[in-house]
Parts: C-alpha cells; sequence; structure tokens
C-alpha cells in the first residue's frame, strides 16, 4: 500500500477532527466540547489539533461553513431533474425531514452563535455564512417553484432552514419539519399561481 504524502495525512487528520468536533458538540453541547476531547475522539493530541485548527470556535466554523454549503449543493442536486412543483415539494420535505432528524447541525450552529453573540465575537463572515445560504436555498426554490419576484429569497430559504434545523421540532412528535415546510410551500406557490392568473 502507497504511503501517504504529507499533504493527505494532514487533510486526513482535518478531517477527522472535524468529524469528532461535530460529534463531541453534538454530545456535549458547546461549553463541553474542549479541544482536549475533540481531539482524544479522533484519536490525535492537542497538538494535532492546533497544528490544523486555531481554536474550537475556528473548527466549528470551518465545519458549520461545510455544512451550509453542502445543504445547496445537496438540494440543488436532489431538485435536478425534478420539474414537477409537487414533486419539488415533495422532495424539499424529504431532504428536510432526514436533515432535521440528524439533529445535530441546528445544535451546533445555535450554540455557535449563542457563544459568539455573548463573548462579542460575531462578526460579519459568521453573519454571511448563514445569509448565503438562506439565499442560496431560496433563489433555488423560487426558481423550482417559478414564486415570481414577489418571494424573497433570503426570506423563503430562512423559513426552510430555520424549520429544519431550528431545534424543538426535532424533540417533539407533534408535527414534523417537512410537513410544516410542505404547508409552507404550498401556500407560496398557491399565492404566485393566484398572481399570475390576476395578472
Amino acid at each position: 500500500m502507497a504511503r501517504l504524502t504529507r499533504e493527505q495525512s494532514q487533510a486526513l487528520t482535518r478531517e477527522k477532527l472535524l468529524r469528532s468536533a461535530s460529534d463531541v458538540v453534538a454530545r456535549n453541547g458547546y461549553e463541553g466540547a474542549t479541544v482536549e476531547r475533540i481531539a482524544e475522539d479522533a484519536g490525535f493530541s492537542k497538538g494535532a489539533f492546533y497544528s490544523n485548527f486555531s481554536s474550537k470556535e475556528d473548527i466549528l466554523l470551518q465545519l458549520l461553513e461545510g455544512n451550509a454549503g453542502q445543504d445547496v449543493t445537496q438540494l440543488a442536486e436532489l431538485l435536478s431533474d425534478v420539474t414537477d412543483p409537487d414533486g419539488v415539494i415533495d422532495t424539499v420535505v424529504r431532504w428536510s425531514d432526514a436533515r432535521a432528524a440528524e439533529r445535530k447541525w441546528g445544535i451546533i450552529a445555535i450554540e455557535f452563535l449563542r457563544r459568539a453573540r455573548r463573548d462579542g465575537t460575531l462578526d460579519e463572515r459568521q453573519r454571511q455564512l448563514f445569509a448565503t445560504q438562506w439565499e442560496e436555498v431560496g433563489h433555488l426554490l423560487i426558481r423550482k417553484l417559478s414564486l415570481g419576484p414577489q418571494v424573497n429569497a433570503l426570506d423563503l430559504g430562512g423559513i426552510v432552514l430555520e424549520l429544519t434545523y431550528g431545534g424543538i421540532s426535532a424533540f417533539i412528535d407533534v408535527n414534523t419539519t417537512g410537513q410544516m415546510i410542505r404547508h409552507v410551500l404550498t401556500a407560496f406557490r398557491a399565492a404566485a399561481n393566484l398572481t399570475h392568473v390576476k395578472q
């Protein structure tokens, strides 16, 4: 078996540390996710952690950035061949329920942002991460559902992603996030159809 290059080995270490960070935060919360625990869970020393990330905040921000981009890419791929509006809504519902079932992403984001706001370290990079994700998802859904210019992409994407990752609905058995999103998207679609008819 060929030996890994230094760059390949470092990339694998980073990947393991990122996976570990997501698991440790999901299990222990933000406060309980120490650099030591993240490194130990991944099978590395604190030195290996610090040669890849500057702090716990750095690794969690990079983790959230990767997840945000993955959401947009995943939804775009799932919807690429879907042209029927009902099929679009069904696809988004299934995606939302699957993502909400993981629970950890909403917890990580909320804990990270709560801490940053409390510490006065919430900055434009962090805000923009979520705003960009919301807007990209909103534009995708506006296109796929033919909603028109009256719908704000940032608001629509925010509604879908906040319901998906908002937290409480994942812990109670009242209604799934997907069912709530189905109602919202169906209402937006009906309003868009009504607007087209009036014109």
